[in-house]
C-alpha cells in the first residue's frame, strides 16, 4: 500500500485511516499511516529500555546471552508488524484480518517476548539499592501480581476475551475510534503475557509451578479457543456492525470473511501450544539437569554421606 493519508488510497473520514483499495498481499505488508501512533511509540520505548538494560550489563562485565535478545526483537518486530502495516488496516475492516491481528497478538508475539526475559532482564540492569529496582521488587511480589497471574485469573480473562468481546456490543463500541481500537490490541497482547508468563516460568513470577502443571495450564484454554473458532465458522450471520459494510468494490461476502476468521481463530489452537511444549520441554530437561548437577556437588562436599547412611541402614537389616 502505497500514498499519503490525503490520498484516495485512504478514507480519512473513518476511526483510522481505513484503506480503500481492495486487499492484496502487497498492500498487507505495506507499511500503513495511523492518525496517532501510540503504539508505535510504545514499542519502540520498550525496545529501547531492553537495549539500555543489555548494554548496562555488559558495561558492568555481566554475561546477557544474545539469544534472549534476539527473542525478544522477533517478539517486538512481530507487534510492529501488526500494527504498523496493512494488516491494522484491513483489520478494521475485514473480521478475517482481525482475526490474524487478534490471534497473534495474543497468542504468538508473548512467546518471544516472555523468552527475551525482560523482567530478569530489569532486575539484573536496574541498580539495586535504587528506588525503581525496590518498586519493582514490591509489585513482583505484591497481591496484585499474585491475582493477575494466577491460573484462576488469566484463564479466564482470556476466555472472556473471545466471547465478551465478540458475542457482545463490545466489539462495535471499541471499533468505533482509534483509541478504543489500540486499546483493545494492547489488551490481546497483555492477556497473552499474563496467561503464558506463568506457563513458561522463564521470569520470576509469583506462582512457581512444576512443568508438568504448567503444560496443564497451557492447554485448559484451548478447548474453550477451538469451540469459538469452530462456532464462529459455522454461522451463518454477522457477529458483528463493525465488518458489515466494507467497500462494495471488493466484492467481498462478508459473512464468508467471518467464516474465514472462525476458520483462524480455530487453526490457532494447536501453534503456540506446540511453542509452549517444546519450551516447557527445554525448560524441563534443563531443570532436571541442574537438580543433578547440584545433587552431585552436594554429594562431593558431603563425601557420599547419604550414600553411605544408605547402605549402612542395609546393612541393619540384615
Amino acid at each position: 500500500m502505497t500514498g499519503t493519508p490525503n490520498s484516495p488510497m485512504f478514507d480519512v473520514t473513518g476511526p483510522m485511516w481505513m484503506p480503500m483499495a481492495p486487499p492484496t498481499w502487497p498492500r498487507f505488508l505495506a507499511w500503513h499511516p495511523q492518525p496517532v501512533p501510540i503504539l508505535l511509540v510504545l514499542a519502540v520505548l520498550v525496545a529501547a529500555l531492553y537495549a539500555w538494560g543489555v548494554v548496562r550489563l555488559h558495561r558492568r562485565g555481566d554475561r546477557w546471552p544474545v539469544g534472549r535478545s534476539i527473542w525478544f526483537a522477533c517478539g517486538i518486530a512481530s507487534f510492529v508488524f501488526m500494527i504498523g502495516t496493512g494488516i491494522n488496516g484491513y483489520g478494521m475492516e475485514l473480521f478475517s484480518v482481525h482475526m490474524v491481528q487478534h490471534m497473534t497478538l495474543n497468542m504468538v508475539t508473548p512467546i518471544p517476548l516472555l523468552l527475551g526475559r525482560p523482567t530478569t532482564l530489569a532486575l539484573r540492569a536496574i541498580p539495586a539499592r535504587s528506588r525503581a529496582h525496590r518498586v519493582l521488587v514490591r509489585v513482583l511480589g505484591s497481591r496484585f501480581a499474585a491475582v493477575v497471574t494466577a491460573p484462576a485469573f488469566t484463564i479466564p480473562l482470556f476466555i472472556l476475551t473471545l466471547y465478551g468481546l465478540y458475542f457482545t456490543p463490545v466489539i462495535d463500541w471499541l471499533m468505533g475510534n482509534w483509541l478504543g481500537h489500540d486499546a483493545m490490541l494492547v489488551h490481546f497482547l497483555l492477556t497473552g503475557y499474563l496467561l503464558f508468563w506463568p506457563i513458561l516460568g522463564l521470569d520470576p513470577s509469583p506462582h512457581r509451578q512444576r512443568p508438568a502443571v504448567r503444560l496443564i495450564e497451557a492447554f485448559l484454554p484451548m478447548p474453550f479457543h477451538a469451540f469459538f473458532g469452530v462456532a464462529v465458522m459455522g454461522m451463518t450471520t454477522l457477529l458483528t456492525r463493525c465488518f458489515a459494510d466494507p467497500p462494495m468494490s471488493w466484492h467481498l461476502d462478508t459473512v464468508h470473511d467471518q467464516q474465514v476468521g472462525g476458520a483462524i481463530a480455530w487453526g490457532f489452537t494447536e501453534l503456540p501450544n506446540l511453542a509452549v511444549v517444546l519450551t516447557l520441554a527445554v525448560v524441563w530437561a534443563a531443570s532436571s539437569k541442574h537438580e543433578a548437577l547440584r545433587h552431585d556437588r552436594s554429594e562431593n562436599r558431603t563425601d557420599d554421606a547419604e550414600l553411605r547412611a544408605y547402605n549402612e541402614w542395609l546393612h541393619n537389616l540384615r
